[in-house]
């Protein structure tokens, strides 16, 4: 018997590293979510030809054509509905998304953030948490609410932050993490086995769900 599989697309505006990582894991059929479509707000985003490569179908949706953000996420909204998509990935999306389209997928659109959430919320993560003198850092994939980096968390990776770490090495860390985290979240999202409790994701009808935490690496 086959697996239902969640049509999702994928929100990039730049090269799509998790985009990327998205697309290898959901080439194994039993992944239960499949890229139909990559969407970006940027005609000449490196993550199209990445996708166009991986024989996904892509979309353009300038921002710059619309006269403002709500005409901008309406086109978006219309693209991602005639695609039949029923859950969003944001990866590397650099556009501030207004209520009406976070309460328009609401439950359906997922975030992956350079930070250990609730900490270091915004840009610039890697820096504050090396200026902040935190021994452990990371990522985090959430649900997306209104409020910026904000939402029910489905899973976080940590990287332990060393002496030496620059932004640079630090932000290369966890880039490899998120590439790990971003597929496992969405499989465990999109088989069903997260269930809201309030803010919180715990485990669905199926029992409980695996603890989506990777600590880092001896």
């Amino acid at each position: 018997m086959s697996v239902a599989r969640r049509r999702t697309a994928v929100l990039v505006s730049g090269r799509g590293s998790n985009m990327q990582a998205l697309i290898a894991a959901a080439a194994d059929p039993a992944f239960p979510a499949e890229i139909v479509r990559v969407v970006s707000n940027r005609p000449g985003a490196g993550a199209l030809d990445r996708a166009r490569a991986a024989g996904i179908a892509t979309t353009v949706v300038d921002h710059r054509a619309f006269a403002g953000r709500e005409p901008f996420e309406q086109a978006l909204d219309a693209a991602l509905v005639e695609a039949g998509v029923e859950l969003v990935c944001l990866a590397g999306f650099m556009r501030l998304l207004t209520p009406w389209f976070v309460e328009r997928w609401r439950d359906r659109m997922i975030n992956i953030h350079p930070s250990l959430l609730p900490s270091f919320r915004g840009l610039d993560s890697h820096a504050r948490a090396l200026a902040a003198g935190v021994k452990l850092h990371g990522c985090t994939v959430h649900l997306v609410r209104p409020e910026m980096d904000d939402g029910p968390i489905i899973g976080q990776a940590a990287v332990a932050v060393l002496d030496d770490d620059t932004e640079e090495t630090l932000s290369a860390r966890v880039l490899a993490a998120e590439h790990r985290l971003y597929p496992a979240a969405l499989a465990l999202y999109a088989s069903g086995r997260l269930r809201l409790e309030g803010d919180r994701l715990v485990g669905g009808a199926a029992g409980p769900a695996p603890t989506l935490l990777v600590w880092p690496e001896a």
